[in-house]
């Protein structure tokens, strides 16, 4: 196979465009092409009156290896290369031991598919609820203000990205192609096999909901076990090696291997971490507020009259602007054609976040708009990230009226500094909903300075971002974990034997792709530090 890039086709080229395409590129007769598949496709759009689509293609040709030495040196014909995923290693018959991993996010969920692949047999342990049942508390938040601190947004099957725009896309480096080993797990439980060559792939809640039941079902046919309601609040060491987990109901489970994949929000636990002596820093991270503009709006400036064109969906953006106090403010977790949700996951705080369905044809795009902050702005212990987000997360509680709606205001007001007391043109989407008024108090004053000079600079690229009517909603704080547990180059703490930190919780991943294949990595390393022990053990 070979694989051509920078396939460059009009929007809305006929289907017989690609082949013709391949050919001219190749300068081949067409009974010498035998397929034709797409790796990848995306869109430039930066000529709103000439949107072009741009290919990947995979490729098989007659007597390959002269079309081969007759276009060598081109740069954009090479040899498809081989992203097939190969395990690295298998459970010996009879192994007694089992991995632990706290946390089914992507990350967990991903090493126990991976680990129960390998047949080790892995144990899960979810602090939260299963997929279904969480999904019901969630909504009991957004519809009714009521709060379970154990079964939300952030904790239970699926993790936060469950309640996410479901993007399956990032910027990591991955050598190993382990990001098409997660695609192919998605689209094997259900997900659409579009997420395989679209350039910006995602699934939406709805879609997650059932694909998270199908990955499940196939960990515990392999062997595993998952345990919903079943957090852990110790771990268990023994001269700095893991020994096993608590439980909060007592019960002990025996393990030398724990993956710990707890997502960005489990500050119980980093707190349990930190007072076992496990090695935690502060680290940077960003904070803001979410703004609804018209969907519409977005995709006319984007698109121009392509606006609305099935293959180009909802448009989305991606904006920065370094402020003259020196802060670094931009877009994030940008959501075309979806709804603000609430996010926290303690009693008495606000948190916001951006979700959409598959779909994203809800009338409103959102994004937080945010800014970046160091360890600088919160001095003192590993931790103190985290009393930093909960001073602010409690403050937005306290405007928005104490009942988990939200505080907001009208971008026009926010510029001119008034308090806002009408909605204009914009409905905003959280639930259970937004108190108006002035923002002012709800970040730092070094963020709300930031923010109001970089509104009318997104304004000057997408026009109307600024417009008076647009909605803020605050505060956006989870963006990031705030700590980094560090590990070393066999993925394991750099002071704690056996403690495999992984995924968003100790900064080593960004989303549903990365976190997931963080997990993937992160299964590899248990796996092949399981079979190490178990020579050294019969060795003895």
């Amino acid at each position: 196979m070979l694989r051509l890039t920078e396939v460059k086709l009009p929007l809305d080229h006929p289907e017989d465009a690609l082949r013709a395409a391949v050919l001219k590129r190749l300068s081949i007769a067409d009974d010498e092409l035998l397929g034709v598949t797409v790796f990848k496709r995306s869109y430039d759009a930066r000529k709103r009156s000439a949107i072009s689509l741009i290919y990947s293609l995979d490729v098989e040709v007659k007597d390959e290896a002269a079309l081969r030495a007759r276009l060598a040196g081109l740069a954009h014909v090479q040899p498809t290369p081989d992203m097939a995923y190969a395990v690295v290693a298998r459970a010996p018959a009879g192994l007694v031991s089992r991995p632990v991993i706290i946390g089914m996010g992507p990350c967990g969920i991903l090493a126990a598919l991976l680990l129960a692949q390998m047949g080790f047999r892995p144990i899960v342990l979810e602090r939260g609820k299963a997929v279904r049942e969480r999904t019901k508390d969630t909504w009991g938040l957004w519809r009714g203000g009521v709060l379970d601190p154990e079964s939300n947004v952030q904790f239970g099957e699926g993790g936060a990205g469950t309640f996410s725009d479901g993007k399956l896309y990032s910027q990591i480096k991955d050598p190993k192609h382990y990001g098409r080993k997660v695609l192919q797990e998605f689209v094997k439980a259900g997900a659409p096999e579009e997420i395989l060559y679209v350039s910006k792939p995602h699934i939406g809640t709805f879609r997650l909901v059932g694909m998270v039941e199908k990955m499940r079902a196939e960990i515990e046919s392999l062997g595993g076990e998952i345990r919903f309601s079943s957090r852990v609040d110790d771990l268990v060491l023994e001269d700095r090696q893991v020994r096993g987990v608590r439980l909060a109901g007592g019960e002990f489970i025996a393990a030398d291997h724990v993956v710990l994949a707890v997502g960005h929000s489990a500050r119980d636990t980093f707190h349990m971490l930190h007072e076992r002596g496990v090695h935690i820093e502060a680290k940077p991270f960003s904070v803001g507020f979410r703004i609804e503009h018209p969907q519409a709006l977005i995709d006319r400036c984007r698109f121009g009259d392509f606006a609305g064109h099935p293959v180009l969906g909802a448009a989305d953006y991606k904006l920065v602007h370094h402020a003259r106090n020196g802060r670094a403010v931009y877009s994030f977790c940008m959501c075309p054609g979806g709804t603000v949700v609430a996010a926290t996951s303690e009693p008495g705080r606000v948190v916001t976040n951006g979700m959409s369905q598959y779909s994203r044809n809800e009338r409103n795009a959102n994004a937080g708009i945010v800014v970046a902050i160091s360890p600088e702005d919160y001095p003192g212990h590993p931790l103190a990230g985290i009393d930093f987000q909960r001073h602010w997360e409690s403050r937005a509680f306290e405007l928005g009226g104490g009942d988990y709606s939200a505080p907001g205001q009208l971008v026009g007001d926010f510029l001119a500094n008034r308090a806002s007391s009408q909605l204009g043109a914009v409905t905003p989407s959280y639930t259970p909903g937004v108190r108006l008024g002035d923002l002012a108090s709800a970040l730092p004053d070094y963020a709300i300075s930031a923010i109001r000079e970089a509104l009318p600079a997104f304004d000057r690229q997408i026009k109307g971002f600024a417009m008076h009517d647009a909605v803020l909603t605050g505060v956006e704080t989870r963006t990031s974990s705030p700590i980094r547990i560090k590990r070393d180059a066999g993925y394991q703490s750099v002071n704690t034997v056996g403690l495999y930190p992984a995924g968003e919780g100790a900064s080593y991943a960004g989303g549903i792709l990365s976190a997931a294949v963080d997990g993937i990595e992160v299964a590899e390393a248990v796996a092949l530090g399981m079979l190490r022990g178990e020579r050294g053990r019969a060795a003895q």
